[in-house]
């Protein structure tokens, strides 16, 4: 159909590949360990929503312009690695000064914290030129080359992808939320954890203004 094939092929790679530790999961991990599941959920679905974007530029063509443009690809790079590096250099420089704090007054903190939380985490990948460079190489390999709805494969592939991953990133956040339970109530480690997120965005923004079109 869509001239999808080997589709038990291309789930069985997407899982390997999504259960594969990465910044996401980092991500997903630290924002848990932070906010508790809901903060671990908001990542989770900003980092999936950031692939969709990628997704739908597969589909529509604009992954492989941004492949072939050595212009749009610079422009997107800096963009990327300037966002991330700025959002590491201000979690690096905050200072934490948060104490144990009743249930009631966390969950609240919680949900105001979740709308900074999901944009980061799906800025993070549409502003990433290596994740649209590898949905547009992963994703046409399952395409046969003479199909007539390209576009609508490489959509539905995409979502396919995108599904699996969403479901295993949830996991892990509700696994490193009832780990790091305890964590919560201290502000020293939540500072620690601050700053390693920090320090992480910092490093792929480096990444990102080192990459080289190909």
């Amino acid at each position: 159909m869509l001239g999808i094939h080997d589709l038990w092929l291309f789930i069985v790679s997407g899982l390997v590949l999504n259960i594969t530790p990465g910044p996401d999961t980092a991500y997903i991990v630290g924002r848990s360990a932070q906010l508790g599941w809901r903060g671990g959920a908001a990542a989770a679905l900003g980092i999936s929503s950031g692939c969709l974007v990628h997704v739908f530029a597969c589909a529509a063509g604009l992954s492989a312009l941004l492949a072939a443009s050595a212009t749009a690809f610079t422009v997107v790079k800096w963009a990327g690695a300037a966002y991330l590096c700025f959002i590491g250099i201000r979690m690096l420089l905050s200072r934490q000064t948060a104490h144990a704090q009743p249930e009631q007054t966390a969950t609240k903190d919680s949900e105001i914290s979740l709308r900074p939380v999901f944009w980061q985490g799906a800025l993070t990948n549409v502003l990433n030129p290596k994740v649209a460079l590898f949905f547009l190489a992963f994703l046409p390999q399952f395409v046969a080359a003479d199909s007539a709805h390209k576009g609508l494969a490489f959509l539905a592939l995409g979502l396919i992808f995108i599904c699996n991953g969403l479901l295993w990133c949830l996991g892990v956040a509700a696994f490193a939320a009832r780990t790091a339970h305890r964590v919560r109530g201290s502000g020293r480690a939540m500072a620690w954890i601050n700053r390693a997120l920090g320090g992480m965005f910092v490093y792929l923004g480096a990444r990102i203004a080192l990459l080289q079109a190909r």
